[in-house]
């Protein structure tokens, strides 16, 4: 099941990738920087994995075992976006996670999300797509 709901989190990565609308990041003031960053805090204890994308638009999955948590990298040219998303099981109702996406140190995409009573929780803060 863990295993189908890693491929389901990043098959919809990479449809909000590529769905998502470069017209979004024109008054972002050009943000051309390659140095991504992605942020997952707050207090959700229960069960944790990322789905993010990497240098190039290639799909990663990985647990997260403790918060906070970071990758940073530096996207090669050909890449056309950054995107994360956190979901997690087994948590307290309310617990919450806070996912955020940095280009070039500026905080880009932001959201919050809170466990629900059965104790998931799925952050997902958008697709940052980077300037032609």
């Amino acid at each position: 099941m863990k295993t189908h709901l890693k491929q389901i989190m990043l098959a919809l990565t990479l449809v909000f990738t590529f769905a998502s609308c470069s017209s979004d990041d024109d008054d972002k003031g050009g943000n051309n920087s390659r140095a991504v960053k992605y942020e997952v805090t707050g207090n959700f204890s229960g069960q944790m994995d990322a789905v993010y994308m990497e240098s190039g638009d290639a799909g990663q999955s990985v647990d997260i075992t403790k918060l906070p948590w970071t990758k940073e990298f530096t996207a090669a040219a050909g890449t056309t976006g950054a995107a994360v998303q956190v979901s997690g099981h087994g948590g307290v109702v309310d617990q919450t996670l806070t996912v955020k996406i940095y280009i070039g140190g500026k905080v880009e995409k932001e959201t919050t999300a809170i466990a629900k009573s059965d104790g998931t929780i799925v952050a997902i803060p958008g697709t940052y797509i980077f300037p032609l």
